[in-house]
């Protein structure tokens, strides 16, 4: 039976109460910078049981200026910035190249929250890399070493032989550098926090850098 993807569209609820908590956001008690408050609804989403809440949508634009979205892992944020890590010559290495500002996305569905950051991206000392790569599992290091990301691939058994001996490699010498996996930190100008509201109320509360430090707003949701 072919499904009818409007039908199926209209079956779904957001935010089911049965599964979903939506707890408040009082922009009065928020902290003066975005760092704190995201570090909080981070910790509150893990404790909330959110699947992957590390993962995240990154937003680039190539070199034709045209937009493109992947989802990514966070590797860290702190006062040097949000951190994720690729290929330097994926399409996203390309694109952060040729135009170093991005914007990521996170959604935390189990508490109607989303953050939304933006801003230049700079790349991180060479050693700083290899040492985020071997601080992760050796699948990691294994995808890391069977390079190639973004390129045109011919067939999966190509893929399975190169696969196949990059996780001999990696467990074999687990200390191999890769030298293309570069690490990205994104130095935020706009961190925006949304907090969904079951009567449509929803908090967005945008926290906007200056040369004296940060702004804090609301926006219409």
């Amino acid at each position: 039976m072919e499904t009818d993807l409007h039908e199926l569209l209209r079956s779904l609820r957001v935010w089911d109460p049965e599964v979903t908590d939506l707890p408040p956001l009082d922009p009065a008690t928020a902290p003066t910078a975005p760092l704190p408050l995201f570090t909080t609804w981070f910790a509150e989403a893990v404790a909330a049981g959110q699947t992957e809440p590390h993962t995240m949508s990154l937003a680039t634009t190539d070199e034709e200026n045209h937009p493109d979205v992947r989802i990514v892992m966070l590797h860290g944020a702190d006062a040097t910035g949000w951190s994720f890590a690729t290929h330097s010559g994926s399409r996203k290495g390309r694109h952060l190249a040729a135009h170093p500002y991005a914007a990521l996305g996170f959604y935390w569905p189990v508490q109607g929250r989303q953050v939304r950051v933006r801003g230049p991206v700079t790349v991180a000392p060479p050693e700083q890399a290899q040492s985020d790569l071997h601080a992760r599992s050796a699948g990691a290091l294994a995808a890391a070493l069977t390079g190639h990301q973004s390129e045109v691939l011919a067939s999966l058994d190509e893929l399975a032989q190169a696969s196949g001996a990059a996780w001999e490699q990696a467990q074999r010498e687990p200390d191999t550098e890769v030298p293309s996996w570069t690490l990205y930190r994104l130095q935020p100008e706009e961190v925006e926090f949304f907090q969904g509201d079951a009567r449509r109320r929803h908090v967005r509360l945008l926290y906007r850098r200056t040369a004296d430090g940060w702004t804090r707003e609301l926006l219409w949701p």
